[in-house]
């Protein structure tokens, strides 16, 4: 019986497919197993911009496929938003946790509308902003 493969691994897996464009792969990963949810966090904090760029490209195809299950991220998301993040990694958990949309994540996304960081504070109120 093969070892299953260990969650560092498979954060390692599912950057390089990113930066490599194959979101597709990722998705039917992600809808296989939900658990892969949980490793968004460490994901996010990749340093390659195309992996971050996947995963918002990810959160939304799966936002529309799969709504219920995208919630799954925000406990690792959250914690993100704190002002002792590095300002990418808090401005790209922002982004995801509005695409998210959930009531949770929009609620964590009110305090970063007076972030210090002017890309940051714009992210969250694109995303909270009632609809004009």
């Amino acid at each position: 019986m093969a070892d299953r493969i260990s969650d560092q691994e498979m954060v390692k897996v599912i950057g390089d497919f990113l930066e490599q464009g194959l979101v597709d792969n990722i998705i039917a990963m992600f809808k296989e197993d939900p658990r892969y949810y949980e490793l968004v966090g460490e994901v996010l904090q990749d340093e390659r911009f195309t992996v971050r760029l996947g995963l918002a490209v990810l959160f939304e195809e799966l936002t529309r496929e799969r709504p219920g299950e995208v919630e799954r991220a925000v406990p690792v998301l959250l914690p993100l938003l704190s002002p002792e993040t590095p300002t990418w990694i808090r401005g790209e958990a922002a982004t995801l946790l509005g695409l998210i949309g959930s009531r949770e994540a929009l609620e964590a996304l009110k305090p970063l509308a007076d972030d210090e960081d002017p890309q940051v504070a714009e992210i969250a109120r694109d995303f909270t902003a009632p609809p004009s």
